[in-house]
């Protein structure tokens, strides 16, 4: 047994994120374990950019109030302890919504390949999609 030291808190980088985002690496699996667990913490409005998962990755909502939307037009609202998978490969972006900040823990896969990325980052959501996928919250 041991005690796995904690890396600094980090901000998230502006080619991945819009808005303030703060997250926490919890877990970096040595191989082989290739998993991956980050606390992401989001500001109202902030969020990913639109990106892929080799593996998949699974949210888990601890507070606030968040999104998750797909290429396709799907957005599911997320509520501390909502869980909610993307499959390997699917185009999708995640964060709080305008009024509530937002908490989710980030659980991933390495590829097990160093020359195969664990996530493809592509654009920025642009801020239609955003308003759109936020206004999905008020509807029951």
């Amino acid at each position: 047994m041991e005690k796995i030291p904690t890396p600094a808190t980090q901000k998230g980088p502006s080619e991945w994120f819009t808005g303030e985002v703060w997250f926490d690496q919890i877990y970096r699996g040595q191989e082989p374990s290739r998993a991956r667990v980050n606390a992401v913490r989001f500001a109202p409005c902030a969020h990913t950019a639109w990106h892929t998962h080799a593996v998949g990755q699974t949210l888990h909502v601890t507070e606030g109030i968040g999104l998750v939307a797909t290429r396709d037009g799907q957005v599911i609202v997320m509520r501390p302890g909502d869980t909610v998978y993307t499959p390997p490969g699917e185009w999708h972006w995640h964060g709080a919504t305008t009024e509530h900040f937002m908490t989710h823990l980030a659980i991933w896969e390495g590829t097990g390949d160093p020359n195969a990325p664990e996530t493809t980052w592509g654009e920025h959501v642009t801020d239609d999609e955003y308003a759109r996928a936020d206004r999905q919250r008020a509807r029951p």
